[in-house]
């Protein structure tokens, strides 16, 4: 899988979010992707969403596949994956 997304939405988070989609790749292909899922909301009908853990902490990353290729849209903190997937194998 290629990964792919807008260089100036990565910048934009790296200011706003101390995070870029380069750690998001990273954190993917090292296993510490959590799972991938449909978009639940039916605006986004052709969007997936990566939940990926980064330093004991979850971020929703939405993408659009195409072939081999994932656009990454966006990295969005998650407290509530975060309670779901790992605050019950920290405490």
């Amino acid at each position: 899988m290629f990964y792919e997304w807008n260089s100036e939405k990565n910048d934009k988070l790296k200011k706003e979010r101390e995070i870029g989609f380069e750690q998001v790749v990273k954190a993917i292909t090292s296993s510490n992707s959590i799972k991938v899922e449909k978009n639940p909301n039916k605006k986004y009908f052709n969007q997936f969403i990566y939940i990926i853990k980064i330093n004991n902490y979850c971020y929703l990353i939405p993408f659009v596949k195409d072939n081999n290729v994932a656009f990454l849209k966006t990295i969005i903190p998650s407290r509530k994956a975060t309670k779901k997937y790992i605050s019950k194998f920290i405490n």
